[in-house]
């Protein structure tokens, strides 16, 4: 049964491609006002126009960014707000892999900077909107990569010994403990704020290596799920009634399921946590 979103505000990050495409599609068709939010101003613009010709619904609006760099992130903020005064239901989707260490504008290593950082700072940010929607939604994208992964708080930005496919691995388990830390703090807010494994999907992820990476990536990609198959737990967890103040869990083919022993490590999540309000450079007033 298609359930209604008439009369809610929605905002997917990394709508242009993939998962984030599929959700924000499958979104529309259920009535909200839908903001979009991709990197490359005219995909953005052909992405919106295909949504509302395929789902009818008007009410598809762009934000066009690079939530890597903190300064787009912080405009971006303040733009969504200068447009609505309401966000339902936020998810965060937006996220890449990169083969070669590289830093972002603020000098943070780019796959934390976008991953993790993106997440983060967007989030609190828009938290004032969030909570005076409630009930609301937040939605984070990790992975199964997170499994085997763990964060050395002292050199969260991979300055030693870079790998690829570790820093994504820390970024994505640096979602969970967002997730886990966030939901304690939201704790009868009417908030809540879900974390998920979408399932390999097959998409345009990663390809941007080029290289080796990029044959190695299209190679595995045979096995891969479709993406709309990716984007069920994202459109569960925005619509469901069944999860209707569920908040603080990892799930997996839209079943509540068990994120790997150490992400339950409040004490870490909270050290992430200031960790990256200092990079963030936020105010105490704007602390949740």
């Amino acid at each position: 049964m298609e359930l209604s979103l008439i009369g809610k505000t929605v905002l997917v990050t990394g709508a242009t491609d993939g998962i984030g495409l599929q959700t924000a599609l499958t979104l529309a068709k259920m009535g909200p006002r839908l903001f979009i939010l991709g990197r490359n101003k005219t995909k953005t613009e052909q992405t919106a126009d295909r949504i509302r010709h395929e789902t009818g619904n008007p009410t598809v609006e762009t934000l066009v960014g690079d939530l890597s760099a903190q300064s787009e992130v912080r405009r971006l903020a303040s733009e969504f707000k200068a447009r609505s005064n309401r966000l339902n239901i936020l998810i965060n989707n937006a996220g890449a892999v990169f083969v070669k260490r590289q830093l972002s504008p603020d000098g943070l290593e780019m796959t934390f900077a976008l991953n993790h950082m993106g997440y983060f700072l967007f989030t609190t940010l828009l938290m004032d909107v969030i909570t005076a929607s409630a009930p609301a939604r937040i939605i984070n994208v990790s992975s199964a990569a997170h499994m085997g992964a763990s964060l050395n708080l002292d050199d969260l930005q991979n300055e030693r010994g870079y790998s690829g496919f570790k820093a994504y691995s820390q970024s994505k388990l640096a979602n969970i403990y967002f997730t886990y830390e966030l939901a304690r703090r939201l704790n009868g807010s009417g908030v809540t704020v879900n974390a998920l494994h979408p399932g390999f999907v097959a998409t345009n992820f990663g390809k941007s290596n080029g290289g080796l990476f990029r044959s190695l990536f299209g190679l595995i990609q045979f096995a891969a799920i479709k993406p709309d198959d990716g984007a069920a737990t994202s459109i569960y967890l925005a619509t469901s009634p069944e999860v209707e103040g569920v908040s603080g869990q990892y799930f997996d083919k839209c079943k509540a399921v068990k994120s790997s022993p150490i992400s339950y490590d409040p004490q870490i999540a909270r050290r992430l946590w200031e960790s990256s309000l200092q990079l963030a450079h936020l105010p105490e007033t704007s602390r949740i």
